[in-house]
């Protein structure tokens, strides 16, 4: 079963993924983990790249439960259009039908897909970064610590927008919206079921699953990380960039006063949205640009 997500702003037209041809916009099917299915990705590649570029491989939000590869990924679509990067968005397996490890493990396949067919895409290998928001930012910061266990791929960037982090439930801001109509404690509960079914919550829920239960955060990409201040996913966020600020990770960490749960795409022309979404451009457009020491 498919639980389809709106894709782009509410009320217009579906994004124009091609950006009136500057980008080619292609779908694969490419091998998905040892004994599953295959995966889809979607690939947005720069219609007149001079070289390889960097590379962006991006997972959708959607509570663990929704969403498919075309949610989100309309907001990368200039790296594309404008010779910076190649997009690589992954179509992962959803709960319940299909619990964890299933959806880390179809976001890591598709990472190492992406990674050993860098110079089919045109993407420098050094030059790979991972991006999620919400239930994709928390896949993307369990699939790094899965790169980083397993040696491949060298990732130099993750970007974690308002990502889903900890299963636990525990902290004040997971507790302090009920019936709020932003992901509250409820729903909150029911996508961290759904994924993890009776561990939810218990001692071995695996760090790949819910990032925050990772114990050892060192040898992680440098880390961009935001939420808003009245959020969920708020204090797990906050948690998180500490922890991996004393591991001796570089991490950018943005909290937008008053911002609600993916305020940015919900109202998407509000100020706060506009200066959020200019603050990750920034960071994003740097990382592109940064060149691995020799």
């Amino acid at each position: 079963m498919r639980r389809e997500l709106a894709d782009g702003t509410p009320g217009e037209p579906p994004p124009d993924l091609s950006a009136g041809g500057r980008v080619k916009v292609e779908e694969r099917q490419i091998p998905g983990p040892y004994g599953a299915p295959d995966i889809t990705v979607l690939i947005l590649t720069p219609a007149e790249a001079a070289g390889t570029t960097a590379g962006i491989y991006y997972i959708h939000g959607g509570g663990m439960v929704m969403g498919t590869r075309r949610n989100g990924v309309e907001s990368l679509v200039s790296y594309a259009a404008e010779g910076l990067a190649t997009v690589v968005s992954v179509e992962y397996r959803l709960a319940p039908e299909h619990p964890h490890p299933a959806p880390v493990q179809d976001c890591y396949a598709g990472l190492v897909w992406t990674a050993q067919n860098a110079s089919a895409l045109g993407i420098e290998p050094a030059r790979l970064l991972i991006a999620g928001t919400s239930a994709g930012g928390g896949l993307a910061a369990g699939t790094a610590l899965m790169a980083r266990d397993l040696s491949y791929p060298a990732l130099s960037h993750q970007v974690l927008v308002a990502p889903m982090l900890d299963d636990r439930i525990q902290t004040p801001s997971s507790q302090m919206l009920d019936g709020a109509g932003s992901w509250d404690r409820e729903e909150n509960r029911k996508g961290w079921t759904a994924l993890l079914g009776n561990q939810r919550g218990g001692p071995d829920v695996s760090p790949y699953a819910a990032a925050a239960r990772a114990e050892d955060l060192s040898g992680l990409p440098r880390t961009y990380l935001d939420c808003g201040s009245s959020e969920t996913f708020r204090d797990e966020v906050l948690d998180y960039a500490q922890r991996l600020s004393a591991a001796g990770v570089s991490v950018d960490l943005h909290m937008w006063g008053g911002g609600f749960h993916c305020f940015d795409s919900a109202v998407p022309q509000a100020q706060m949205s506009r200066t959020s979404a200019s603050v990750r451009d920034a960071f994003l457009r740097r990382a592109l640009a940064e060149r691995p020491s020799q």
